[in-house]
């Protein structure tokens, strides 16, 4: 839809069903899917590819070149997945030549005044509260909860499932299905309450819990539990992921609460 206050590259390729309110910008190099509402004051700048259903509200800006010294002008992109909102002056910047793209997934809320940097990687049905500024390189994986006014050290890794209290200081990664919280960030339980909106079974649940206990609880370092939860608790998809997340994190997983 062509809103005469707007400025809309030609080159721009819109579906003819997007909304666009005026004092807009839309730059060349730029895809917006079917069914797309596009607030005022908007800047969506090269490189931006958005998906189908999305809501991007008042003041943001996205795909803006990153805040990174080593971009060098490569050519990259943000990505927006299908129905996800961004709220009021979120920022969302392009990649850079280490990972060539910004992801957001489908079905995300970010909220007002988050940032994204540079080659982050946002799975699906991720809500980021309020004025949350993710660093470069940050992979926050499926059905994260972000409190507000977080930060996040780059390079850090974000398993799914989790609930993270607000104004959190994330430096370490935080491995999947807990809850994080206090100051200095630390292990605060099994996020029980999500799992079960989610559909995960009791049973499943407390074999979660019981993979904790042995990480948080036993008194033994990382890499000793992880050889006793291979060895004595059985073999499900869970136990495997949190494994395998621990074994991959390079920046650590956050401490236990003492």
């Amino acid at each position: 839809m062509k809103q005469p206050l707007a400025y809309i590259h030609p080159a721009a390729k819109i579906h003819p069903s997007v909304v666009i309110d005026p004092f807009t910008t839309i730059e060349q190099n730029v895809e917006i899917g079917e069914g797309t509402y596009i607030g005022s004051n908007v800047t969506i700048m090269e490189g931006a590819r958005i998906g189908k259903n999305c809501k991007i509200f008042p003041g943001a800006v996205i795909s803006a070149i990153p805040q990174d010294l080593k971009f060098r002008g490569e050519d990259t992109l943000a990505i927006i997945g299908d129905n996800t909102t961004l709220r009021e002056c979120v920022t969302v910047n392009r990649g850079t030549s280490a990972r060539g793209r910004t992801v957001v997934g489908d079905n995300c809320l970010i909220m007002a005044y988050s940032h994204i940097a540079h080659d982050c990687t946002v799975g699906n049905n991720v809500i980021i509260s309020n004025a949350t500024q993710i660093a470069g390189e940050v992979q926050v994986d499926n059905f994260a909860v972000i409190g507000g006014g977080t930060l996040i050290h780059q390079f850090c890794h974000i398993g799914p499932h989790v609930m993270i209290q607000g104004g959190a200081l994330i430096n370490k990664d935080i491995p999947p299905y807990v809850k994080a919280a206090r100051e200095p960030i630390a292990y605060c339980g099994v996020n029980s309450i999500g799992l079960r909106r989610r559909q995960f079974t009791s049973e499943t649940i407390y074999s979660i819990q019981e993979i904790y206990r042995y990480l948080y609880l036993s008194g033994l370092n990382v890499s000793d539990a992880i050889e006793r939860i291979e060895a004595e608790l059985p073999a499900t998809a869970e136990r495997d992921e949190i494994i395998l997340f621990v074994r991959n994190s390079k920046r650590g997983i956050i401490r236990g609460y003492v």
